[in-house]
């Protein structure tokens, strides 16, 4: 007789990280004041998924980070549906006044969603994306966008995708940012990974992407 299938969850999924494990991996982290500015992705708006808390990726590591320094701060300015350029109008602002030590700067996911997408606009925003953590003094987080992300009414949306990626690492390397590359990870096969938009990561996907936001920022630490 065949095995029984179960459906992966939280606890059993071999991508996640207890927040027991990812505070020990992160037990030496300087952070104390950690935002997000950008979009959905940095809101990290998701349906749920059965077997996995109803939390998006920032929140996640936010949480991870006040086990650490349970005095941590956090904030996230995102707002779905902002492109870069109308992230940097509307939450600069509020970035600079929170001052973070730690902050995650988008990928241009919104910047996509356009008839024509001007690369070199994309790049020029995104690059004041990571002179405004350089000028608040805080390691820049960001992460490639997964290639489950498709929006089915651009033929060419796997091509822009891998054109904002590249450009998202080299300026990760430029900027010396912690950078969580996800384009190929395992995860993009999952049955369950997107929202009902079918854009969006489920939980099963924040709970992934968060441990792999963990790894790196281990990495960075040397105790990954």
């Amino acid at each position: 007789m065949a095995a029984i299938a179960h459906p992966l969850t939280e606890s059993t999924d071999p991508h996640c990280l207890r927040e027991s494990d990812a505070a020990a991996l992160l037990y030496d982290a300087p952070w104390r004041r950690f935002a997000a500015i950008g979009d959905s992705l940095s809101l990290g708006v998701s349906d749920p998924s059965p077997g996995y808390a109803n939390l998006g990726w920032a929140e996640r590591v936010s949480r991870i980070l006040r086990r650490v320094h349970p005095d941590l701060a956090y904030l996230n300015t995102g707002r779905i549906g902002a492109t870069t350029a109308q992230a940097l109008t509307e939450q600069s602002r509020a970035i600079l006044e929170f001052g973070p030590d730690l902050l995650y700067v988008p990928s241009g996911a919104n910047d996509l969603v356009r008839r024509e997408p001007d690369f070199a606009v994309i790049e020029h925003d995104l690059t004041r994306m990571y002179e405004l953590a350089v000028r608040v003094g805080a390691q820049p987080l960001a992460f490639t966008l997964g290639r489950a992300y498709v929006v089915p009414v651009f033929p060419d949306w796997r091509d822009r995708v891998r054109r904002v990626n590249d450009i998202t690492r080299t300026l990760a390397a430029k900027y010396d940012a912690v950078l969580a590359d996800v384009w190929d990870h395992p995860l993009n096969d999952r049955e369950n990974l997107l929202s009902a938009d079918g854009i969006h990561f489920s939980t099963s996907g924040q709970a992934v992407l968060a441990a792999e936001v963990v790894k790196q920022l281990a990495y960075r630490l040397g105790t990954a």
